[in-house]
């Protein structure tokens, strides 16, 4: 695996790859990698003659100082896990390297700035596209890979690639979870014993709602979810939501592809997860 830290060598880099005609494949990360983002490679492989990773704790979405303190950084461990994955290539670059001093950026992205993540994570998605942005400018991937376990964050990548007009095809990639359901996650690591426990809740409401989904119930199987997570001791919900899969807004009968999401806070940390309830396409 070659490792790359500047902008400059990674691109000269690259421009020799597309110079032989193969085609990229990216994973952007902020590291702590686990099976979840393995399974990104993996999929990447199958379809791409150069892997890229990036490993990027990005400042810029970080609404409370502190989260962005704590995210856990794991850089020889994930190149150990990145040389055993046949990954190609790992950009890890400085924060100077991938900003200026006082840089501004907004770009318009519609209210889905603004629900379910956004509301409570306000300015997260401004920096979740700056920083994509940056990336896809550097690596110029022909596909992006991303989990789907932040749902939200791939719709709103997605509206950038349409609004900046990115020659990049983006594919999500299905939640990897551990044998008892949670969602695998870089922020796991943080959870106690007693939380990990917890934290299976969001899991075992999702699988409840879907296995016991009909469109005519939607309002009242969302109420039972918040109930469900709510009532589970040391667990913070912050929303529960059943969605159009493309707009994020609340379901009803006529909707043709619906998610539900789910957010909440376990002891310290902050987890997500979803699933999909009706794939209508």
């Amino acid at each position: 695996m070659k490792t790359f830290t500047t902008r400059e060598t990674i691109q000269q880099y690259l421009q020799q790859t597309r110079a032989s005609d193969k085609t990229i494949g990216f994973v952007p990360t902020m590291g702590a990698l686990h099976q979840g983002h393995l399974s990104l490679i993996e999929q990447a492989r199958q379809i791409n003659d150069e892997i890229v990773c990036s490993i990027f704790v990005n400042p810029s979405q970080f609404n409370d100082p502190k989260d962005l303190e704590k995210y856990p950084r794991t850089i020889e461990e994930d190149i150990k896990i990145l040389e055993q994955s046949e990954c190609d290539v790992l950009f890890n670059p400085a924060v100077s390297e991938i900003y200026d001093d006082n840089e501004h950026w907004h770009l318009n992205i519609g209210e889905l700035e603004y629900l379910l993540e956004g509301k409570f994570r306000p300015g997260h998605y401004q920096g979740v596209t700056q920083v994509v942005y940056k990336l896809f400018n550097i690596v110029k991937p022909d596909v992006a890979f991303f989990g789907q376990k932040d749902y939200q964050q791939f719709l709103i990548i997605h509206k950038m690639v349409e609004e900046l007009n990115i020659p990049v095809k983006l594919v999500m990639c299905p939640i990897r979870r551990e044998a008892d359901g949670l969602a695998m996650s870089s922020r796991n690591i943080h959870l106690t014993v007693e939380d990990r426990q917890h934290a299976l809740i969001l899991s075992k409401t999702l699988n409840w709602v879907k296995n016991n989904f009909t469109d005519s119930r939607i309002l009242q199987l969302k109420k039972d979810a918040e109930l469900a997570i709510s009532r589970e001791p040391g667990v913070e919900l912050e929303y529960f939501e059943i969605a159009d899969s493309d707009t994020l807004h609340p379901a009803d009968k006529n909707t043709q592809n619906i998610v539900a999401l789910a957010a909440a806070k376990v002891g310290n940390t902050r987890l997500i997860d979803n699933v999909v309830l009706v794939n209508g396409r």
